[in-house]
């Protein structure tokens, strides 16, 4: 006797190729009256966030403090061995961020928009280890990636939030927690969707 099958739940639940169970879509909205705050709507969860400071923009620029606006896939991630002694779980790749991880802000650089080792001959380049524990969790949201186009804005994340949720660079971020059971939920065919 064949048993039935069971349906999969809709409405962004499951990412057709992603790991069984992953979130399809995540959502980013700003709240009404504060565009530096939101919220990050995954399946059913509602999860507060932190913005950029100039709120979201469809004309992002480099050192312009805005969320760029659009659907991005997630490429992975990097964690502070020291922070999480463990891996935290997901079916995204992580892997652990060393002393000398940084990410070139350069636009004149050829490897703007790029992870590349410190010291670095770029003009510009932000420390992925850092001391305020920003960055002790971070996803690469593949934003300004394919093809890098100089001064459109790099280093767009999700990471962990500020206290009291203050505004980010450009950013989303969350608190600790809500970011570590987020991770379990996504997969490889996650996407985010930064404003309406």
């Amino acid at each position: 006797m064949r048993r039935p099958q069971v349906a999969k739940r809709n409405g962004g639940e499951t990412g057709g190729k992603g790991k069984a169970g992953a979130l399809g879509l995540l959502r980013v909205r700003p709240l009404p009256g504060d565009p530096t705050r939101g919220t990050l709507i995954a399946g059913g969860s509602v999860i507060p966030c932190a913005l950029g400071r100039s709120g979201i923009t469809s004309r992002k620029r480099e050192g312009d403090g805005a969320s760029p606006r659009g659907v991005f896939r997630l490429r992975g991630g990097f964690y502070r061995p020291d922070r999480f002694p463990v891996r935290p779980v997901s079916a995204l790749p992580l892997r652990a961020t060393r002393r000398d991880d940084g990410w070139c802000d350069a636009p004149q650089d050829r490897r703007y928009n790029r992870p590349i080792r410190l010291p670095s001959t770029a003009a510009s380049a932000e420390r992925l280890w850092r001391d305020d524990g920003l960055y002790d969790l971070v996803i690469d949201l593949d934003y300004n990636r394919g093809p890098i186009r100089p001064g459109r804005g790099s280093a767009i994340f999700l990471h962990i939030a500020r206290s009291g949720y203050q505004p980010t660079e450009g950013c989303v971020a969350l608190k600790p927690a809500d970011l570590l059971r987020l991770l379990r939920r996504l997969g490889p065919a996650t996407r985010m969707r930064i404003g309406r």
